[in-house]
């Protein structure tokens, strides 16, 4: 079997990356601190969040650590140093603040060094706030998370976690959380129906 290499882009600091139902690579940029989208064959790519330098306004990002995309285009980003997760939608020139951003705490309303992120076709966010050694929902306009995971301290118990950083689903909703400084990986059978 012959193995076959292209660079598409160079010269990028890759935090992260997704693709898209289109085809359209998303490409998550750490040290310019934005995401550029780019399809096969395009060189440069083009910026569709932040590069506006390091920062909190709505327009910046501070540390990003993940990406998602939903089926509308939508960019969810978890912003490390400024401890939220923001929506880009499609076109947007700034975004808008989903979970966290009220500082760096562990009250229901704040994240700490957010990382892993997913959000489900009715806008719910899940995301590993890492700092605090949980996974939390945000239910879609709600302005306080839930804790599914973990949120017992940090440590090695069945019900505790030690820095996350990811997580994913499968088909029958069961969660998957890498537990990063407990060098495991945890499945949890968790809700994920959000209160009326």
């Amino acid at each position: 079997m012959k193995e076959w290499e292209e660079t598409i882009i160079s010269d990028i600091d890759c935090m992260d990356l997704k693709i898209d139902n289109d085809g359209y690579l998303y490409i998550l940029d750490y040290s310019r601190h934005e995401v550029i989208r780019c399809k096969t064959g395009d060189a440069n790519g083009t910026r569709v969040v932040g590069g506006y330098c390091q920062g909190t306004r709505l327009d910046q990002l501070s540390g990003p650590y993940n990406i998602f995309v939903d089926q509308d285009h939508s960019i969810y980003i978890s912003d490390s140093i400024s401890h939220c997760v923001m929506k880009w939608m499609k076109d947007a020139k700034e975004g808008i603040v989903v979970a966290g951003g009220n500082g760096q705490g562990n009250s229901l309303t704040q994240l700490s060094n957010p990382c892993g992120i997913i959000v489900d076709q009715l806008g719910t966010v899940y995301v590993v706030d890492s700092g605090n050694h949980r996974v939390m929902r945000w239910c879609k306009g709600a302005q306080e998370g839930t804790i599914v995971v973990g949120g017992n301290g940090a440590g090695g118990q069945p019900n505790q976690l030690n820095y996350p950083c990811d997580l994913s689903f499968d088909r029958q909703g069961n969660l998957y959380v890498t537990d990063r400084a407990n060098h495991r990986i945890q499945k949890f059978n968790i809700n994920t129906n959000c209160p009326e």
